[in-house]
């Protein structure tokens, strides 16, 4: 499993070295990656339906609790094959939509590692291991989301999305740290047996909300949905691929897999109900205000994510089943719709509704498979999406007293995602070819076999949905332990639901052929842009950028010595804090030895050197005092039995003075700006400071010893590292990583250092 898990991160990570010998191969070899994954999974179905969740479990840092362990159960299942299924197809149709493009190669390994990161993200059965995952997801969308690099607009949308997800996934991560510490495990199949600890903590609130921040904004719930309209400026697959069946579902995923540990509360459910509807409501009209197919389909993807939201809310059984069966849904007519966009702006050369028709007799199977799409987002009977509208419509419809309103808001909902199917799936191939169209043809079957294969899975599991009674039983016990046996039926008699369904489809056709979109609809919404959610977010983050400007401007103002100083009083009050705040010091003067003439000797030296250095108005005079304060360091060092620390001492000594004479060199001629009101200050300061780090330094004399860490070093340095010198082991074994990142960070200094060195200032000078 961890192969299937990581094969796309392989795959990405070797792109570069394949591509650049075989790099016409990328295209015709890459899509078989998925597809392969894709039916390593199915072959778990069996397995999955009969004897329930199938786990993996490989060890990677146990001490800290994280392990990179896998569930494979209905709903982790469902997610694998819609990324991996929907990812092959969108693999061999970007094959042939971008052949043209000269980064082609670089694509097919974002979206390998995009594919890879949503496969770790939806099996993680450890709580960090996902949220890595998670993150990922983020990291992989952005280059994806920004492939049109040169695009001034597309590195917006692409910055904007990973400021939204990635402030929602640091927010995600404080949760998931929460639910392990109170969970006392970070294995979500182990954390299950403590769901009712964990509801009844009181920090069960403050959980859930970290959790609901880090899947709305994955999931562009309002108000956090915007990221996702901008991100349609990246290439038509990764539209398909991301926002109709993978990232923008990571938040739902994460909402129902938390259902069974964290819902069933009031504060669960009511703030999925409430956010959900609004949601679903408010993006569905706003795709009526669209003319661009993309935008169409954006304002209607985050609507349909909203109504998961919803269901999810509702929490009883049929809205989890039906959250299940949408979530499906969703994936096959948008993913559909989708790849049609693409096509008709592949052979049309635009996306503006308002400017398509009659293309049905020019690309028929592209009509075939966007008729089915549409129908199947409006509910019809024998799709797919009808099943799903009848399911959801009960849900709500025995909501207690509140049914009434949240029946209404679903079906309204509805109606207008009618409309907006419509637009998309069907107003572009009927009626009279235009003028300017007739030269379009039909395209390649790597095109049009892709959404003709979705959109008849529609029809298929829509005329036969006994044939997901397996899957779907599955996935219902995934969100609902207790889940009773289900059996999908097309026809449920004549009720209020099949009446509502009637009044959906009759309402929408309607609305469908009275409402027309026009651009004079999009000028009506813009005096609101003000007051949206991307506008008030912008204005916040200019505001946070000038006060940061004025914070940088007054601290970080140039001057090395403002730095010292500052640092250096911040210190000296704190310390001055806790001295005043009740801490009492008393010296017992017998621990201290006497002092030896040597010593006395050593100090004498090292006074006479901070008075040189005080007096003296040469550069050299001070770096040679200081150097020799340093030196007389190590002599204290060697008094008192550390040789390993006076030679580290005396190298960095050394080092450091070479480093400050070499520099000299390279300054100014020296200009003194120090007056004798800045000398005051500056000795004051020192005073103070030194005087501080005098008394905490003696008050360690009066603290308890502790010797448990010291002794276990000294115990396991050799059985357990094989090294004699225990410093040694602690840095490079039981402080590896900590050493690891200073290498890290000391390499990325000698980067920048190098870099400002070869910077030229003036790249028309000849020099």
């Amino acid at each position: 499993m961890i192969f299937a898990v990581i094969s796309g991160l392989i795959s990405a990570a070797i792109l570069p070295i394949f591509s650049r010998f075989k790099k016409d191969l990328v295209p015709k070899l890459y899509p078989f990656i998925p597809l392969g994954i894709f039916i390593y999974l199915a072959s778990f179905l069996q397995h999955v339906v009969s004897e329930g969740a199938q786990f993996w479990s490989y060890s990677w840092i146990p001490s800290f609790g994280i392990n990179l362990d896998f569930r494979l159960d209905g709903l982790s299942l469902l997610f694998g094959l819609m990324i991996t299924g929907i990812g092959a197809l969108v693999f061999f149709y970007t094959s042939y939509y971008l052949k043209e493009d000269k980064y082609l190669d670089r694509f097919y390994g974002y979206l390998s590692m995009f594919m890879a990161a949503m496969l770790g993200l939806v099996l993680s059965d450890n709580l960090i291991s996902l949220f890595i995952f998670w993150e990922l997801t983020s990291i992989s969308s952005f280059f994806l989301i920004g492939y049109k690099n040169e695009d001034d607009s597309s590195q917006k949308s692409a910055l904007t999305a990973l400021g939204v997800t990635g402030f929602g996934g640091l927010v995600l991560l404080a949760g998931l740290i929460w639910i392990g510490h109170v969970g006392g495990t970070f294995s979500y199949t182990e954390l299950l047996n403590s769901s009712e600890i964990l509801q009844n903590h009181q920090s069960y609130i403050w959980i859930v909300i970290l959790v609901f921040v880090g899947a709305f904004t994955k999931s562009a719930q309002f108000p956090f949905h915007f990221w996702l309209p901008g991100a349609m400026k990246a290439p038509t697959p990764v539209s398909t691929y991301l926002h109709s069946a993978t990232m923008v579902k990571a938040g739902i995923y994460l909402l129902a897999r938390f259902t069974p540990l964290l819902g069933g509360t009031d504060i669960w459910n009511w703030t999925l109900i409430i956010v959900g509807g609004f949601t679903m409501l408010y993006a569905a009209i706003h795709s009526l205000f669209r003319t661009d197919l993309k935008s169409i389909l954006a304002y209607s993807t985050i609507s349909a994510l909203g109504i998961l939201v919803f269901l999810l809310g509702i929490g009883t059984e049929d809205a989890l089943l039906g959250a299940g069966i949408f979530i499906l849904t969703h994936a096959l007519y948008k993913a559909t719709l989708f790849l049609i966009t693409g096509i008709i702006d592949h052979e049309t050369g635009t996306r503006e509704v308002t400017s398509l028709a009659g293309l049905q007799k020019i690309m028929k199977p592209v009509a075939l498979a966007g008729y089915l799409a549409a129908l199947s987002s409006a509910g019809v009977p024998f799709l797919l999406g009808f099943i799903s509208k009848e399911v959801m419509y009960e849900a709500s419809f025995h909501f207690g007293s509140w049914a009434i309103l949240l029946t209404a808001a679903l079906v309204i909902t509805k109606i207008i995602l009618f409309v907006a199917g419509f637009w998309v799936g069907i107003k572009p191939f009927t009626g009279s070819l235009p003028e300017e169209h007739k030269s379009a043809k039909m395209p390649s079957p790597l095109l049009w076999v892709p959404p003709v294969l979705l959109a008849s899975l529609s029809l298929i599991f829509g005329a036969l949905p006994w044939l997901l009674d397996g899957l779907m039983q599955s996935v219902f016990t995934s969100m609902l332990p207790e889940a009773p046996e289900i059996h999908l039926a097309v026809w449920h008699g004549f009720n209020w639901i099949l009446g509502l369904s009637l009044i959906t489809l009759a309402v929408g056709l309607v609305l469908y052929y009275t409402l027309k979109p026009s651009k004079k609809l999009i000028e009506n919404v813009k005096t609101f842009d003000r007051i949206a959610p991307i506008q008030l977010m912008e204005n916040i983050a200019m505001s946070f950028q000038g006060f940061a400007e004025k914070w940088t401007g007054f601290f970080q103002n140039g001057f090395l010595r403002n730095y010292v100083i500052t640092i250096l009083l911040f210190l000296t009050v704190l310390a001055g804090y806790r001295l005043y705040d009740g801490v009492d010091i008393h010296l017992d003067w017998n621990q201290i030895s006497q002092i030896t003439p040597s010593e006395f000797l050593v100090v004498i030296l090292m006074v006479t050197s901070i008075i040189f250095a005080l007096v003296t108005k040469t550069r050299t005079g001070v770096i040679v005092a200081l150097g020799i304060i340093g030196l007389a360091n190590c002599l204290f060092f060697l008094y008192y039995s550390a040789p390993d620390l006076a030679m580290t001492q005396f190298s960095i000594d050394i080092l450091l003075v070479l480093l400050f004479m070499l520099v000299l060199f390279q300054l100014p001629k020296n200009r003194s700006f120090s007056t004798r009101k800045i000398r005051y200050r500056d000795g004051l300061l020192s005073l103070m400071f030194g005087s501080l780090i005098a008394i905490l330094a003696l008050e360690v004399f009066e603290a308890p010893s502790y010797s448990e860490v010291s002794d276990y070093y000294a115990e396991n340095a050799y059985i357990l590292a094989k090294g004699k010198n225990v410093v040694n082991v602690i840095l490079v074994d039981f402080r590896g990583i900590d050493t690891m990142v200073e290498t890290v960070v000391l390499v990325i200094a000698a980067i920048g250092v190098f870099s400002l060195l070869n910077l030229n200032l003036n790249p028309k000078s000849k020099d």
